[in-house]
């Protein structure tokens, strides 16, 4: 039977808007893409979510993947508040499955510095029953530990969580450690898939 509902936050409980922050500075196309090649796109980039080395450590990695495009990398990096934005429904929709009895978990990879400067998106985090970032834990989904990590933090067992991720690698990981598995597309959807596994808020 299910007790635990786990969450990703990114596309989840809130929406990834990194397309709108990167636009917003007024690049052209071609250095447009360029920083996002760099950036978002790069495997560097999971270097933020896994914590293990500083902001500026991290920035420099990314500008080594296309030095010429420093300074555009740097501007867009300065404050990376639009990277995130709230989802009105999370905090509703949290308190709904609590109120049915489920218990609600974060679980997501998340860097330090996003989590400073989004935390006007991040409003739900006080009205979960916990969670965990990547950052704090030196890990990064999809890696087996982190989900393992969750269980042993909160005495959870697995068969008991279900875990919501906009990417399918991030699900298929969290149900070969025992989770329950749903990829996410929009609440409406994963409200069904939900109520198909006996969970209803």
């Amino acid at each position: 039977m299910i007790k635990n509902i786990v969450f990703d936050i990114g596309n989840v409980l809130t929406y990834y808007t990194w397309e709108k922050h990167i636009r917003s500075f007024g690049f052209g196309e071609e250095m447009y893409e360029r920083v996002v090649n760099a950036t978002v796109k790069s495997q560097a980039w999971n270097e933020f979510d896994r914590g293990v080395m500083s902001d500026e450590e991290v920035i420099e990695l990314l500008i080594a993947n296309d030095p010429a495009m420093e300074q555009p990398i740097r501007r867009m990096m300065q404050d990376v508040s639009g990277l995130v934005s709230r989802a009105d429904y999370a905090i509703p929709w949290i308190r709904e499955l609590q109120a049915g009895g489920y218990h609600v978990y974060y679980l997501s990879n998340f860097s330090f510095k996003a989590g400073r400067e989004c935390r006007h998106a991040l409003d739900f985090i006080p009205v979960t029953d916990g969670g965990i970032l990547s950052c704090e834990e030196k890990l990064i989904k999809p890696q087996p530990e982190i989900y393992l990590r969750l269980l042993e933090k909160y005495s959870l067992k697995a068969e008991e969580c279900v875990f919501l991720d906009d990417l399918e690698t991030n699900v298929e990981a969290a149900r070969a450690q025992g989770f329950y598995g749903i990829v996410f597309t929009t609440k409406e959807d994963a409200v069904s898939q939900l109520a198909a596994l006996g969970v209803h808020s």
